[in-house]
């Protein structure tokens, strides 16, 4: 399944090296890009892999140039893993305001044109971008994954719905709960359409209360001072339905902090730290 990827960064970092590409994605019918940083390859021949999902109008640039994870990932040995948000290109559905369209595929497969025909992204993170880091890089063993807001969403999403897969889950102020909150109303309406019944299956409360399998740890981080606490993310919603499972979720409240990516790199090596215990 080899992809043609062009190579549009090698930057050396923290001993290690941070890579951005470019390919053709079947999937999603478009150019996409991703940006991926591996630890020094003689310390550590076989490194795990954290995936990062970034938010509402993110590329895969915010995380890799903002949240300083480069220097903790290169002393412990893992690589990491920042693809794109959304399909992009002039022949790809968009919207004119900035929480649909692109850079806000919300990590669903849409059902929907003008969405259906590009907006398949949870297949494109969990099939081909898999497949493609898999092959070219040999990242075959042990994964985590954790996100930002929009991606906290895509992160606790994919990981309840792979089981088994991914050792242990992470997210800063992640929107739990899509389906009542109106980020999460507006892009289900347009990719999935206003019939709720497939809802449930992108919704991590949803999920959550049905799970029964294997149990992946759960750590969130959300900011009191963040702008979209309330309205948008709500995560102790997430956090009572674990605790009437049993389920291991911590959620810490972070006093003061906001939205920003500021607040992801005050954490960043906690996060990384979490995953590598679990890895």
């Amino acid at each position: 399944m080899t992809k043609k990827l062009e190579l549009l960064e090698e930057h050396r970092s923290f001993d290690g090296t941070q890579l951005k590409y470019r390919h053709y994605s079947e999937v999603l019918g478009c150019d996409m890009t991703f940006s991926l940083f591996l630890p020094n390859k003689e310390k550590f021949e076989a490194p795990p892999l954290i995936w990062w999902l970034s938010g509402l109008t993110c590329t895969d640039d915010n995380f890799t140039h903002k949240a300083g994870a480069q220097k903790r990932a290169a002393e412990i040995g893992l690589a990491l893993l920042m693809p794109d948000t959304s399909p992009r290109g002039d022949d790809v559905a968009d919207d004119v305001d900035w929480d649909l369209g692109q850079g806000a595929g919300f990590y669903v497969n849409a059902m929907q044109e003008p969405w259906a025909r590009n907006f398949q992204m949870y297949d494109y993170i969990v099939t081909e971008l898999t497949g493609i880091v898999r092959e070219e890089f040999g990242l075959t063993g042990s994964e985590s994954i954790m996100g930002h807001s929009m991606g906290g969403h895509g992160a606790l999403v994919i990981g309840l719905r792979n089981p088994g897969r991914f050792r242990s889950i992470s997210a800063f102020a992640p929107i739990v709960n899509p389906m009542e909150v109106p980020w999460g109303q507006k892009a289900f309406d347009a990719y999935l359409g206003e019939n709720r019944e497939s809802w449930p299956e992108w919704d991590a409360t949803k999920l959550l209360a049905e799970h029964d399998g294997t149990q992946a740890p759960i750590l969130i981080d959300q900011g009191t001072g963040d702008s979209f606490y309330h309205e948008q993310l709500q995560p102790e919603k997430l956090a009572e339905i674990a605790d009437g499972k049993s389920y291991p979720l911590t959620l810490r409240m972070r006093d003061g902090y906001d939205h920003s990516y500021y607040f992801i790199a005050s954490f960043i090596d906690e996060h990384l730290e979490f995953h590598q215990k679990h890895l």
